[in-house]
């Protein structure tokens, strides 16, 4: 006879006023399994999520059933009160979110705050509390716990606030982890790490999981059972091997379609709406800007930062982020940098810029030394070199308008005459596909891939020669990612661009670049054709970041 299941979701539905945004959709978790949810941002995935831990937005609307199974008890957890809530929330249920810097309370130390849980759940005093903190650091495999406790959370790495946030959901020994996109931002190397510990602490305890992720290939590696969800329903669900290796509907086959990978280097990516009209289309060829000459040639260059002076206030230590690091881009191509968080990828990208002060070396762009310029010439240099960040939302400006945040640069730069710069503004709306009336709007009012053609458009604004894309498509779905990758290709063909492209997701590396520098604690250990890189590795540290990929 089966055993009760933890949580069991039965015809729940979530809706705003008339939007309804989950639409009736079953599903049940028992101890010990891991049920994954996907889907791409805005099929319900988060909501769902949020809807099991009370902690849906003022104003949504829920019916159905959700049953939590505990302690030979079972809660209704739309009819629990704020004080039950307060009992199941971290004791029997714990959430892992997606961006742990946003998660953690920035002016506190990550000690006390883990200690803090532990208090508010456990009878115990605040040695004790301190103690058991402590050694859930050590059980989340953080180097020199002990020094970790006392730190605040900006000194910390991504991959280890995520594994605070771990310790934090799991102290409690909660009988259901909820882990919505906790691996999204991280190295593949830090991402298999953060699975293994999740999956070794679900072993140990028996937790029953649940885990978000719009990646397929993740899925298919911790799941028991798949639920594919869009538009708030339910697509396919059942054994994570049936609905992945023989997926049944259109939905379905287009998210593991529209994957980056070998087979479809050179050809236009699908999108999920090439598939759901039911037919099965074919990739197209595309053919790549003509390369040409030297556009940047990078020469034992040394970024380093002090971290000890002498008592006149002298350097004496240095961190070495780059350390004798030399390359060239040729015009027109696509140059894949890769490596773990720290190795000193984005410490060269912002060196590039003129945002980093260099220690050593030269960085010749069109021939020119810009490693030494004087601040006043940057503003000539800035306009042929731009960048589109990771995190859009973040770089762009919330109490602008879109079409306020394109003028600015132009004017700023005097790119067109200013009777012309509505016309403009237009124009590169239109070039990154996006609704004229996104002029007048605000950043909050796109979804995450418009954000990221908001970015893309703001970098084309000043017409640059070389684009450095710093984790651009990381944190987007696999459909918008696709997207935006097709839409950087077209760029690069119209306007002959010239491409930094820094990204941890290597398929997305090797389907978009010509060439591939792998790169380790601030030394370039790889370098070459992407297909051979990335394919035949020589080094061995390349070869764990590939065998690392799910």
């Amino acid at each position: 006879m089966p055993s009760t299941p933890i949580i069991q979701a039965t015809n729940l539905k979530i809706s705003f006023d008339d939007f309804v945004a989950v639409k009736g959709i079953s599903f049940a978790v028992a101890e010990g399994k891991t049920l994954a949810i996907v889907g791409e941002s805005g099929s319900g995935k988060s909501l769902t999520a949020l809807s099991l831990m009370g902690l849906l937005p003022k104003g949504a609307a829920i019916s159905g059933s959700l049953q939590l199974n505990t302690n030979n008890q079972t809660y209704n957890l739309h009819a629990v009160d704020n004080t039950q809530w307060q009992q199941l929330r971290g004791k029997e249920m714990g959430m892992v979110f997606q961006e742990p810097m946003s998660s953690l309370n920035p002016v506190m130390k990550i000690g006390k705050q883990l200690a803090e849980v532990i208090l508010t759940h456990q009878q115990v005093d605040k040695a004790t509390a301190k103690q058991q903190a402590i050694e859930w650091l050590r059980k989340v495999q953080l180097p020199n716990p002990e020094k970790l406790y006392e730190r605040y959370p900006h000194q910390l790495s991504g991959g280890q606030k995520q594994r605070v946030m771990i310790a934090m959901a799991m102290c409690n020994k909660p009988v259901l982890l909820i882990a919505d996109e906790p691996t999204t931002a991280l190295d593949v190397t830090v991402q298999q790490e953060v699975i293994a510990l999740m999956r070794n602490l679900q072993q140990e305890h028996q937790t029953a999981m649940i885990f978000i992720t719009h990646d397929l290939a993740l899925a298919s590696q911790i799941a028991d059972e798949v639920l594919v969800m869009y538009q708030g329903e339910v697509m396919e669900y059942g054994k994570a091997a049936d609905v992945l290796r023989n997926p049944q509907h259109a939905y379905t086959k287009a998210l593991l379609a529209c994957k980056p990978n070998a087979a479809n280097k050179g050809k236009r990516l699908l999108i999920v709406s090439d598939f759901l009209n039911g037919e099965m289309p074919a990739a197209t060829q595309q053919t790549d800007a003509p390369i040409g000459d030297t556009i940047l040639q990078v020469n034992k260059l040394r970024v380093w930062f002090t971290e000890n002076k002498d008592w006149l206030g002298r350097p004496v230590d240095y961190f070495k982020a780059v350390d004798d690091v030399s390359f060239e881009l040729k015009r027109g191509e696509v140059l894949g940098l890769v490596g773990e968080s720290g190795c000193g990828k984005s410490t060269i990208s912002r060196s590039l810029m003129g945002l980093l002060p260099v220690h050593e070396g030269q960085i010749l762009f069109n021939g020119e030394d810009i490693a030494k310029l004087h601040t006043k010439d940057w503003t000539r240099i800035r306009r042929q070199i731009q960048m589109v960040f990771q995190d859009p939302y973040a770089s762009l400006n919330p109490r602008m308008t879109v079409g306020d945040m394109l003028i600015e640069p132009m004017r700023t730069h005097n790119i067109v005459p200013r009777s012309e710069l509505q016309k403009e503004t237009q124009r590169l709306l239109d070039l990154v596909q996006l609704p004229a009336d996104s002029m007048k709007r605000y950043a909050h009012q796109f979804s995450g891939g418009q954000r990221q053609r908001i970015g893309i458009a703001r970098a084309l604004a000043l017409r640059p020669q070389l684009m450095i894309c710093d984790e651009s498509v990381s944190a987007l779905d696999v459909s918008v990612q696709a997207q935006i990758l097709n839409l950087l290709k077209d760029l690069q063909r119209e306007f002959n661009l010239t491409y930094l492209f820094i990204s941890h997701d290597l398929n997305v590396v090797h389907y978009i670049s010509h060439r591939v520098m792998v790169m380790q604690a601030g030394h370039i250990v790889e370098a070459g054709d992407a297909t051979q890189v990335l394919q035949q590795p020589h080094n061995d540290y390349t070869k764990r970041l590939i065998a690392a990929m799910p």
